[in-house]
């Protein structure tokens, strides 16, 4: 997730000056488990981040995990058993967590809010930073790794934006959490775990991760706030990673004071990294002074001046009174979870099974049925319902005037949202002109298929739709072609990125949405078997395992002949290209980019998957 910050450094509204919270939007909640949300302070990889304060007037940053996450009950596992160990860590340089909701329908969890920019957003607005700065910044991320380590975490994801700077010092955040998102992709989002610019060698290679991981990282924060710039370059993750495990870093912009330390912890094999309390002894030997000492103004004036704008933060709304004509919005506001409960309690759903939110119509723009569906003078009814705790939407709530066609599925017995305004009903006349229309148009069409089948020797021939490249829309079919007639043009492929696909799932190339789904067994177009092996399902399917180095495309898929049903994962490594025919028409090209390390507690692949639809030799014939 992005931290307590903005987009990773704030926007701007027309003043040329960064705004450090964001009004909330129509889809933003108003409370989350008796928090009151104030603005909203950023979005990222795993959901939205709101400014809250505690009754006694401390400000604290609430995340909200997004809805895709939650459905995954092996993201639910790991994230409850993350947040359980984030509660012990109580360092001086991270922002601890006290308070959580792992179990309800939208989980959430509560931080310390650090008033400071993120390092990414001071570098980016400021550039480099001074070396004495540098110093105290990786001396006290140090201290707090030596915290986080002491609770059995491995960050994983220490990088710029999830370091924050503080009038004190900095404060390290989100630590354990890409733990949970390791499972995100089990549910499709696409979201990788890590960041490549900042991954360790054996992060990159899908090896054993441990707190010499989170010093390389360390290594390579300290070279971005010394430099401006990532040790290893920037551009497509592939070729980053590439650099990190093959390449030297380019350490050309790191001042001298800082080139041991930056070179020791960047050294390739873990062993041959410092330990955290040798880094911090390593930041006290470049410095000039005998000790560490943090000033007040240990960072640059102008990141100061950033701290002291976050820092008056702004109060939530009050509650819009009921009004006389209608029913109130919620119950009265009272906090389901007290956000003084002790810092090792996670939040319990007060509600058995309670309503997850009241819901809304889009934009907060209440459903109106034709009048003669309401009588005019008929009042709004309240909700049989209402909230006890957890998320609840900005806006009043309006009871729905129609019967739902298909609830949610994470919201069972709510309505669905009336259509948007694109898709609004069309009146019956219009819809039967258009039958009349179209009924001629075929009957036409049927009647020159026939004559030309007489005259020219063609036959008529029915319509097939298929999905383009991009994995939306399609093609119709149309009456065979003469002999000689060009075939149709090669399909425009679909990319799916990072996708951790874990045994026991499988993948179906035909989806827009395309997103591991359990199951390993039946009529899949690709699965990654318990039994070790990347499995063509889908009848009449098959696999092909390109040669290393041989170089993966459309071309490539149809002409290679190498068929077989499974590929054994210990054939695999990362860059290994698997290509993917389907009984249907459609062709994938897997990528692998890595493999569960030992101890994870899922076993799985990370693949680049690009997808061809209706791309077979006999498809495009057609």
């Amino acid at each position: 997730m992005n931290g307590q910050h903005p987009h990773g450094g704030g926007g701007t509204e027309g003043t040329g000056k960064p705004v450090h919270f964001e009004p909330l939007g129509p889809d933003d909640p108003a409370t989350v488990a008796g928090y009151r949300i104030a603005a909203r302070l950023g979005a990222g990889g795993m959901g939205k981040v709101y400014l809250s304060h505690t009754p006694g007037g401390r400000p604290v940053a609430v995340k909200m995990i997004r809805p895709e996450f939650a459905e995954d009950p092996e993201f639910r596992r790991r994230f409850a058993q993350e947040i359980r160990s984030a509660q012990r860590v109580q360092g001086l340089f991270t922002a601890p967590v006290i308070d959580a909701d792992t179990d309800g329908p939208h989980p959430w969890l509560a931080t310390a809010y650090v008033p400071g920019p993120s390092l990414a957003a001071a570098v980016s607005a400021h550039g480099a930073l001074p070396v004495e700065t540098v110093l105290l910044l990786v001396a006290g991320i140090a201290e707090a790794l030596q915290v986080i380590h002491g609770a059995g975490i491995v960050h994983r994801d220490l990088k710029p934006s999830n370091v924050l700077l503080a009038a004190d010092g900095p404060r390290v955040i989100d630590f354990g959490i890409a733990h949970a998102a390791d499972a995100t992709s089990l549910t499709g989002s696409g979201v990788a775990v890590g960041t490549p610019a900042f991954m360790a060698p054996e992060q990159a290679a899908g090896r054993g991760i441990g707190p010499a991981t989170d010093v390389f990282a360390l290594g390579q924060v300290a070279a971005y706030a010394a430099a401006g710039a990532p040790a290893f370059g920037e551009g497509a993750s592939h070729g980053v990673l590439y650099r990190i495990v093959h390449e030297e870093p380019d350490l050309s912009g790191v001042p001298e004071r800082l080139s041991e330390l930056v070179t020791r912890c960047l050294a390739k094999d873990p062993a041959d990294r410092p330990t955290v309390a040798e880094v911090i002894a390593l930041c006290q030997s470049a410095n000039d002074a005998t000790t560490l000492r943090r000033a007040e103004d240990w960072l640059p004036a102008a990141v100061t001046a950033e701290i002291t704008a976050r820092s008056a933060t702004p109060a939530a709304a009050p509650a819009t009174p009921a009004s006389p004509a209608t029913a109130p919005a919620t119950a009265p506001a009272a906090p389901a979870h007290p956000p003084t409960a002790p810092a090792g309690v996670a939040h319990q759903p007060t509600a058995p099974g309670g309503v997850a939110h009241q819901p809304t119509s889009p934009a907060g723009v209440p459903y109106t049925p034709p009048p003669a569906a309401v009588p005019p003078q008929a009042p709004t009814a309240p909700p049989a319902h209402p909230p006890q705790h957890g998320y609840q939407p900005a806006g009043p709530y309006t009871a729905p005037q129609f019967a739902p066609a298909h609830p949610h599925p994470s919201h069972t017995g709510q309505f669905q949202v009336p259509p948007a305004s694109g898709a609004q009903r069309k009146p019956r006349g219009a819809v039967v002109v258009a039958l009349a229309i179209g009924f001629a148009v075929a009957v036409s069409a049927v009647g020159y298929n026939v004559i030309k089948g007489k005259d020219g020797g063609s036959q008529a021939t029915g319509s097939s739709a298929g999905a383009n490249g991009s994995g939306s829309g399609g093609s119709s079919g149309s009456a065979a072609k003469p002999s000689g007639a060009a075939t149709r043009p090669d399909p425009q492929p679909a990319e799916y990125k990072g996708i951790d696909l874990v045994a026991g799932y499988h993948l179906t190339l035909g989806d827009e949405n395309l997103r591991p789904q359990k199951g390993e067994d039946g009529g899949y177009e690709l699965s990654y078997d318990t039994g070790n092996y990347l499995d063509a399902e889908t009848q009449g399917g098959s696999l092909v395992l390109l040669d290393p180095g041989q170089e993966g495309s459309l071309a490539t898929c149809r002409a290679d002949t190498r068929f077989t049903q499974n590929v054994k994962t210990n054939q695999l490594g990362t860059g290994r290209q698997v290509c993917v025919t389907t009984g249907n028409g459609h062709i994938g090209l897997v990528t692998v980019r890595g493999i569960s390390p030992e101890g994870s507690p899922s076993k799985y692949l990370t693949l680049d998957v690009t997808v061809w639809r209706n791309a077979t030799a006999s498809f495009n014939s057609r």
